[in-house]
């Protein structure tokens, strides 16, 4: 009896050793095969797009307005920046700058001026918060949300998480942040108002069938996952991914494609997501392309980069099917469209949204730090994205009412077109 204990014992110990070494071995060729494409593709990503530290540096606001001032005029995607003399502005705040606060309106001022959304000069706590997305560390309440019928709904509730904890539910619609009214407003507005917000407190009004519940919840670091897997049948494997905004978003995705890899066709569904790091998403594109552009990135003069597929890259060359929304953005429209151009994806759902510029991470002195438009991009056969989104294969609609039924109509024609293609090929 006791030799029976010690022969189950010591068969669990060899099976938890197997298990360890294989997702050793995963996590190893994940790295070796970042570190190899990395070793091609990175130096000219970085030029696009760089990962900066905190810059400790201590320096005067007139010298912070200063570094500013000469990272706008030497660096912006428009080197007419917006039509105007860059030099009135200095001639203009230089000598009346005596506190961090006029600094920063002095900053403020000049990044409005240029009429980009995206460009944004950040102060120490907003610079470290998006800091932390990208190293998957957010502050906030826990909910994914989603825009269906020009509404924001709550679609997912973080177990364990301070959203679960005040009792949001699925299917909640929010209505006000903050007191404001966030009629209009995209899901990517709405998830910088709360992760943004100065308060730790966040004050939420939501819609529940027909009552109206306000709500105040306290932001707390939300450990973030981006990535979810799952076999949808014997033949299809379904990956989403949330956002491209962290640094482990990659590795996340080569495991999970790793676990599907036997699949015979893969949804990718990339709905809600509103993108993050330029190079999440062409790496993520390598891995299902073995050829091809990818991307192609217009700068200042004109200056064009183009980023290819790396033939060592790919690893998965079944069928695919993405999924997108008017709430794709940016990195994932990349993706979206590297995918759909070479002929390697169908696109199912909307439009996507329009971003199509690309942002460089500047961290100034005084733990500050500056998010600027360098450069647009184009589509492989050189569409442009800004303004105009990505257009789907196949146009299928989810609406208010497929929500409140639980049909998703996207991911079943997706899995429905899928199989047809699988039995066509047989």
């Amino acid at each position: 009896m006791v030799q029976k204990k010690m022969d189950k014992i010591l068969i669990n110990k060899n099976k938890i050793k197997q298990t360890l070494a294989l997702v050793f071995a995963i996590v190893f060729l994940t790295l070796l095969f970042l570190n190899n494409l990395k070793l091609k593709q990175m130096a000219k990503i970085n030029a696009i797009s760089s990962l900066n530290e905190i810059n400790e540096e201590n320096i005067s606001p007139r010298e912070l307005f200063l570094d500013s001032w000469y990272i706008i005029k030497t660096n912006y995607y428009k080197k007419n920046l917006n039509n105007q003399n860059w030099l009135r502005w200095k001639k203009h705040y230089l000598s009346k700058i005596k506190t961090k606060e006029d600094a920063y309106i002095a900053i403020n001022s000049m990044l409005l001026s240029l009429d980009d959304p995206y460009s944004k000069f950040m102060s120490q706590e907003e610079f470290l918060n998006q800091n932390n997305a990208i190293n998957s560390k957010l502050y906030g309440i826990g909910i994914n949300t989603a825009s269906i019928s020009g509404k924001i709904y709550v679609v997912n509730v973080l177990e364990n998480a301070p959203a679960f904890h005040a009792g949001i539910q699925n299917g909640d619609i929010i209505l006000k942040i903050d007191n404001e009214d966030i009629k209009g407003y995209t899901v990517y507005q709405i998830s910088q108002m709360i992760r943004n917000s100065k308060n730790m407190n966040v004050e939420l009004e939501i819609l529940r069938g027909s009552e109206i519940i306000n709500k105040t919840i306290k932001k707390e670091e939300i450990k973030v996952k981006t990535v979810q897997f799952k076999k949808i049948s014997s033949d299809i494997g379904y990956i989403r991914i949330s956002s491209l905004i962290g640094l482990e978003s990659v590795q996340d995705f080569i495991i999970a494609l790793n676990k599907l890899k036997s699949s015979k066709a893969l949804i990718l569904d990339l709905r809600g997501n509103s993108g993050g790091l330029v190079q999440n998403a062409i790496l993520i594109a390598n891995l299902f392309m073995n050829q091809g552009n990818i991307v192609t990135v217009v700068a200042r003069h004109n200056k064009k980069n183009t980023y290819s597929a790396e033939n060592e890259g790919c690893i998965y060359n079944n069928k695919l099917a993405v999924l997108i929304d008017n709430n794709s953005a940016s990195a994932a429209e990349i993706l979206a469209a590297a995918l759909k151009d070479n002929n390697r994806a169908i696109l199912i759902g909307t439009k996507t949204y329009g971003k199509g510029l690309v942002q460089k991470i500047f961290a100034l002195p005084n733990k500050t730090g500056m998010n600027l438009t360098i450069a647009r991009y184009l589509s492989p056969k050189g569409n442009e994205i800004d303004k105009i989104g990505v257009e789907p294969d196949y146009e299928v609609i989810f609406n208010h009412n497929d929500f409140l039924n639980g049909i998703d109509p996207q991911l079943n024609f997706a899995k429905s077109y899928l199989e047809n293609e699988l039995e066509n090929k047989i």
